[in-house]
């Protein structure tokens, strides 16, 4: 792997968390000065963070399903490393934060943590975020050429976030129960 490919990947990185650190601080400005106004705001960053995070959910078990298919050590393969380490580390992670932070907002603030569906929805996201955590794991296995899942497990698993997430907005939505 050439340092250039690491480089421009660190670079990528920097400017994600620097863009992220802008949105923070504007919605930390945005609570001091309208904090009444503020959660229609904090709901659409939460609405843009799952969006983000489900399309990377559902992307990198793709990636895996063919990387797992070229041989180690290959042109193919290098590249495949590169666009999951990048995947997961500059889309992936950050849009799990913020989902994270602004539903637990949401949470606390509208809810009090109160609700049957709330309680559902809260369980489904940790089974989401372990789901992340096991793609998380399989790509650091992927990139030290230690994969031992084959396509068809990862094509499996793909359905994993798809199910998760028909569930969570059925919750969000119809709110059952």
């Amino acid at each position: 792997m050439s340092t250039d490919v690491n480089s421009s990947g660190s670079k990528v990185a920097i400017r994600a968390m620097s863009a992220l650190a802008i949105v923070l601080i504007g919605f930390g400005i945005l609570f001091h000065v309208n904090p009444e106004g503020a959660y229609n705001w904090i709901k659409a960053l939460h609405v843009i963070a799952i969006i983000s995070w489900m399309a990377a959910m559902l992307y990198l078990p793709r990636l895996f399903v063919y990387h797992s298919t070229i041989a180690v050590g290959s042109e193919t393969s290098e590249l495949f490393k590169v666009m999951e380490r990048r995947l997961l580390r500059v889309i992936m992670n950050p849009a799990m934060i913020i989902a994270w932070i602004t539903g637990l907002w949401m949470a606390w603030d509208m809810f009090a943590f109160k609700g049957g569906w709330l309680h559902g929805k809260l369980l489904l996201v940790v089974l989401m975020s372990a789901a992340h955590g096991i793609l998380s794991k399989s790509m650091r296995r992927f990139a030290a050429d230690q994969n031992t899942k084959s396509s068809k497990y990862w094509r499996i698993f793909n359905e994993i976030p798809t199910i998760l997430m028909i569930l969570i907005v059925i919750l969000v939505i119809v709110k059952p129960f």
